[in-house]
């Protein structure tokens, strides 16, 4: 077999979560009820069915119990930490374009959801990212998609899609999430699966798309036998996307189904997913950056619609890692094809609760994308550079340029540039070179988390858990492949060429790559094992609820990463693009990375009345370092482990017409590296570290004034800046030169100071149903690209509307739209160029917000 170890590790997961079943299943039959809830199986279908009737009508009820960040599920007025839910209603209200953006409606978490459906950027309040989304994990029904939060190449939003089978969504910010499960310091979504009931219902809609988008949704969830409750739904879409890139821009669904037993004792429930989906991965165009932090467009690009994907360069060959030339695919974009099966136990024995959740499985999770290197420039500037005469801005007073991105040839040398397929590219013409990038990625998980809890004496129970889990990714990446194109929408490939003593020597390939050389091509598998064993209790005094937590955990993880020696691919010297390529030698770097690490958290919420609580809570966590972070090619000598330390606190206040959760908190952040440099660049001293602090407030509020109207309010204040930073972090410039720079006191990279969503929103009720409309006023502050805090990104603000209109019991309408009045803003400027990003005219490669999207829904419910 081809994993082995997995397969055996997944069978002994699944019969250690199956077998109490069996165990209690049998004693069930021989003696009395012992169950402290004394439910019946068919009081707890009724039961689930209500739970999930009253998640549809209100998940933000302070007398909603969640189960995400503790042990045995709590009132949201008693918990004493950060937490956020909403059911499949208020997350279409939200009108998310993706998973990531979804996280929005979290004040203090800023998910950057300008790349499409996958591959977002997750910030959260003073954690400082600027990358993927190594502080953020996603789960399903209680376990993580994959044992480590990120890696490059993948944000764990990226393994799961909306769709109808969510029954609601549970985000935690820090806290006990520090210390539960996955022990995520940062930030958690949970995702809570929707199950059958005793009565057979479901929808199915069909949803139209202004971008070209047509899109199939269904749920169903019904009987199977007594005790037994199934469910089936997903969804499947084909996209030309906002940015059309004249192939599907997204194409694919996703299938869940769930299978439910109830019993005396507890309830068991098996969960099973298949996702192939293909997306494109939007990435930077050429921008405008006016005095301070203004954007317009780029003459000949439309910001909001256009990109420079097109059918022309849509299939290429790249050599991978063993120096293969494989085929890639812009259309498969960051996809995923992936497959899970998971599971839970909850039940009640002696007076002990037992709790068990697990997960195995994984797919690939590739890229195909271009990632923006160099700013545009004439043709004839990045042949000759200033041999020749160029426009105002590229060539200094010495005739030198400015932009070193040039070949420089003499103007004797005659190069001949014509686009694939046929045709004279005229020296004039703006072009670009891109990096067109293949990375595959296998990846597979399993993990388990066990919980025992036990009343020791009245109001004090005590949960012991323990978390298992292991991962595997093995990858073959091709970075780099130059390729030179037009600097225009829907681009075409240029190729080179010119003469020397009677040999044609070839600048380009066939397909318009300029470069092979200098790739970072490499083949790498690790294997990684986390074990945490948590201790948790909790105390309810009268109003007052205490608890206390520790978690110890340890990550043992290998790694193995071809060394590579460049080669000329076709020994043709003449073929000037593929003369120093890296190709995996036969030896491995070997990395070997065992750290173990506690964290704790404690909590104190007081209930003042019976709508009304204040809380405050301090926690510790850590990050341990990943295959692609702070392992590969580390030597031994292996980055800091990140750390947090979190105080806040908070008040929780609902009545008739008031809903008010305002939290405010304090993190400090140690682990981030640097070492000292000289202004060219060379090290001195050893390698040190540096971090953060950050203060910050929270806001999730709702007020309904009258009958059927609510205005509500989601915002957070977040000052955060590096400390810690003695050094000159050195850095080559937009035009190649070689300076550095102090962190100290910088902004923390990518998150606004200040962001709020004010939503609006009415209900009018008929004779023949209802109609709701609202619409969401957003503002995004100040946000700078990099952690030199030089390159602002600027503020902006979007309008975001939709109506939903219920007809009679079965019908539902939907009119939802984002971004109506095209707003230009930037979430992330160019991320290979530290530093200010604008080069010559001003122009900055960035990638910006999408423009309008408006999507209709009919569903049918029965």
């Amino acid at each position: 077999m081809k994993h082995p170890e997995l397969i055996r590790l997944a069978l002994a997961t699944a019969i250690a979560a199956a077998l109490p079943n069996i165990v209690w299943a049998a004693a069930d039959q021989n003696a009395p009820d012992q169950s402290t809830s004394g439910a019946t199986p068919a009081s707890k279908a009724a039961a689930r069915s209500q739970q999930q009737a009253a998640s549809q009508s209100d998940a933000k009820s302070l007398q909603a119990v969640v189960v995400t960040g503790n042990a045995l599920g709590v009132r949201k007025i008693d918990a004493s930490y950060n937490i956020v839910s909403a059911n499949l209603a208020q997350i279409k209200e939200a009108v998310p374009v993706s998973t990531a953006d979804l996280l929005k409606i979290s004040p203090g978490i800023w998910p950057e959801s300008s790349g499409g459906q996958t591959g977002a950027n997750i910030e959260i309040a003073g954690f400082p990212g600027g990358g993927d989304a190594p502080f953020f994990t996603n789960m399903v029904n209680g376990t993580p998609l994959y044992g480590m939060p990120s890696l490059s190449f993948m944000d764990s939003s990226s393994l799961f899609r909306l769709d109808d089978t969510i029954e609601r969504v549970e985000i935690v910010q820090g806290g006990p999430g520090a210390v539960f499960g996955p022990g995520q310091m940062g930030a958690t979504a949970n995702f809570i699966l929707r199950q059958g009931t005793e009565t057979p219902s479901g929808d199915i809609g069909v949803t139209y798309g202004s971008e070209g988008m047509y899109r199939v949704d269904g749920f169903y969830g019904f009987p199977i036998a007594e005790n037994w409750y199934g469910s089936v739904g997903g969804f499947w879409r084909k996209s030309d996307g906002v940015r059309d890139p004249q192939f599907p821009a997204d194409k694919g669904g996703q299938l869940t189904a769930t299978l439910t037993h109830d019993m005396d004792n507890g309830t068991v429930m098996f969960w099973a997913r298949a996702l192939n989906d293909k997306n494109q991965f939007i990435t930077p165009i050429p921008l405008i950056q006016g005095n301070g932090s203004s954007f317009s467009a780029y003459p000949g690009f439309d910001p909001l619609t256009d990109t420079y994907y097109s059918k022309a360069i849509q299939h290429v060959n790249v050599p991978d890692a063993y120096g293969r030339l494989v085929g890639a695919n812009l259309a498969n974009g960051r996809g995923g094809k992936l497959n899970y099966f998971g599971g839970s136990y909850d039940g009640e024995f002696g007076g002990w609760t037992i709790s068990d959740h697990f997960v195995f499985g994984g797919g690939d999770l590739n890229t195909n994308a271009l990632f923006s290197g160099s700013n545009p420039k004439p043709l004839s500037y990045y042949l000759y550079g200033c041999n020749m005469a160029q426009p105002a801005g590229f060539c200094d007073s010495a005739n030198q340029p400015v932009d070193g991105d040039t070949l420089n040839y003499p103007t004797s040398q005659n190069v001949s540039a014509n686009y694939v397929g046929g045709g004279t590219v005229a020296p004039g013409q703006s072009v670009i070179h891109q990096g067109w990038w293949y990375i595959q990625k296998h990846l597979r998980t399993i993990n388990n988390d066990f919980r025992i809890s036990k009343e020791i004496f009245e109001g004090n129970t005590l949960t012991v858990g323990l978390y298992l889990a292991r991962s595997t990714d093995n990858d073959n990446w091709s970075l780099g492949n130059q390729m030179l194109m037009t600097n225009t929408p829907n681009a075409k490939p240029i190729t080179l060429s010119y003469d020397q003593n009677g040999q044609t020597i070839y600048v380009t390939n066939p397909q318009g790559f300029v470069s092979f050389n200098g790739n970072y091509d490499i083949a790498e598998n690790g294997k990684a094992i986390n074990k945490a064993l948590y201790l948790s209790d909790s105390w309810k005094i009268g109003r007052w609820l205490f608890d206390a937590s520790g978690r110890v955990e340890n990550l043992h993880a290998t790694q193995n990463t071809c060394n590579r020696t460049n080669v000329d691919l076709d020994g043709n010297p003449n073929t000037l693009y593929d003369n120093t390529t890296p190709v995996c030698n036969g030896t491995f770097d070997h990395e070997d990375y065992n750290k173990t690490h506690p964290s704790f958290t404690v909590g104190a919420n007081y209930e003042l009345a019976d709508n009304m609580s204040v809380y405050i809570r301090a926690n510790t966590g850590a990050h341990f370092d990943d295959f692609d972070n702070g392992i590969r090619g580390a030597g031994g000598d292996f980055a800091p482990m990140a750390k947090i330390r979190n105080l806040e606190g908070g008040f929780k206040y609902q009545s008739s017409s008031i809903y008010l959760d305002l939290s405010a908190y304090h993190r400090t952040f140690t682990g981030l590296q640097y070492q000292e440099t000289d202004i060219a660049g060379n090290p001195i001293g050893k390698i040190s570290t540096y971090g953060s602090s950050t203060k910050g407030v929270n806001l999730n509020a709702t007020w309904s004034p009258i009958e059927n109207l609510k205005l509500a309010l989601i915002g957070n204040y977040m000052d955060g800046h590096y400390t810690g930073y003695n050094g000159c972090a050195p850095y080559f410039d937009i035009n190649g030169n070689s300076t550095c720079i102090g962190l100290n006191g910088q902004p923390l990279q990518r998150q606004p100071k200040f962001r709020f969503m004010f939503t609006p929103s009415y209900k009018v009720v008929t004779g023949w149903g209802d109609i709701t409309g609202w619409v969401t006023y957003s503002h995004i502050g100040q946000r700078y690209e990099d952690q030199s805090g030089l390159q602002p990104l600027g503020a902006y603000h979007t309008f975001d509307a939709g109506i939903v209109a219920n007809y009679q019991q079965n019908w539902q309408f939907s009119l939802l739209g984002s971004n109506l009045t095209n707003e230009i803003g930037l979430t992330e400027g160019n991320a290979r160029v530290f530093g200010v990003n604008t080069g010559v005219g001003g122009v900055i490669l960035a990638r910006p917000l999408q423009g309008r999207e408006v999507n209709f829904q009919a569903k049918y419910r029965f």
